[in-house]
């Protein structure tokens, strides 16, 4: 779609609005640019000819910005961020590009790491730089390519890969129930509880799938924000909690920690890779999800 050149200021005109919202006086924003204090002067003149409004204002040879061309120097400052970053992966990584992918924690730590330097021999023109996240975000957002999530498949303007499906335990300390103890839902109930952030409605989902009527007041318990301090609230006996198998598996088998059940139940979510519609044909993205496809085997035990 070509959109009308009024639409579509000059990078200059742009980064001077956006300097001079951010530092708060010409003379830094031309420090800044390495510009003198009239081109930056210009600069605004020209984008305020362009755009046919007026976006500065002039008191005694200092210049502020209206409460809309504020507004609008917010708004810029996003895309100039993308811009940037792009160019600079460009560059970094100009064969076949680089792939900015968000992981959870621990999966991506017990699942993706150890599978990671085989892409890396298959693909070494390929550049994987991770962030972690726990919280709901938006790629529209952030420079995110791709991320490993958990939940369902449904993520608007997405598609995506199923990697691994997840079995739960409830476990707790041996200070609290001898090893090799059966406990049944209902007497899990009426234990502390220990809950993760990312997954409040867990425990109520848990006690569904075994048969157990379960009312608000009886949830109560603490909160923990990853997999990691969860564990060490249980194996220092504060209470119930309910983890994917995979990362309770060698607790168990030393000791440190007791599963209240003899077999996991099928968590309701998934792991999978999502990504945007709009990145589908990313090169990177392309090498990185077929090369994943081989190593989506979700009933296969995760490595140790």
């Amino acid at each position: 779609m070509q959109l009308p050149r009024r639409f579509l200021p000059t990078i200059s005109s742009l980064r001077a609005l956006e300097a001079l919202d951010r530092l708060g006086s010409a003379s830094a924003a031309a420090e800044e640019l390495s510009l003198t204090q009239g081109a930056v002067s210009r600069q605004l003149q020209a984008l305020e000819a362009q755009l046919g409004i007026s976006l500065v204002q002039r008191d005694r040879k200092k210049l502020h910005l209206t409460p809309e061309a504020e507004i609008y120097a917010r708004e810029i400052r996003k895309a100039l961020d993308q811009i940037s970053q792009s160019t600079l992966r460009v560059q970094t990584a100009p064969m076949a590009g680089s792939l900015n992918l968000a992981i959870l924690p621990a999966f991506g730590m017990r699942w993706l790491m150890p599978r990671l330097p085989e892409f890396a021999r298959r693909h070494p023109d390929v550049t994987i730089n991770m962030t972690t996240r726990l919280q709901p975000f938006s790629f529209s957002s952030e420079d995110i390519d791709a991320a490993i999530h958990f939940g369902t498949a449904r993520w608007p303007g997405t598609e995506s890969l199923l990697l691994k499906h997840e079995q739960l335990l409830p476990v707790c300390s041996p200070d609290l129930v001898s090893a090799g103890t059966v406990v049944g839902a209902q007497e899990i109930l009426e234990m502390p509880l220990l809950h993760i952030q990312t997954r409040p409605q867990a425990w109520r989902d848990w006690f569904e799938t075994q048969g157990v009527s379960v009312a608000a007041e009886d949830m109560s318990g603490t909160m923990y924000d990853q997999f990691s301090t969860i564990t060490q609230a249980a194996q220092h006996g504060f209470g119930v909690a309910l983890m994917p198998d995979y990362l309770v598996e060698q607790d168990i088998a030393t000791g440190r920690l007791t599963a209240l059940q003899s077999q996991p139940s099928e968590a309701k979510g998934a792991y999978y890779l999502v990504w945007p519609q709009t990145k589908t044909r990313d090169p990177a993205l392309q090498k990185f999800r077929t090369w994943l496809e081989g190593q989506a085997q979700p009933e296969d035990p995760l490595p140790r």
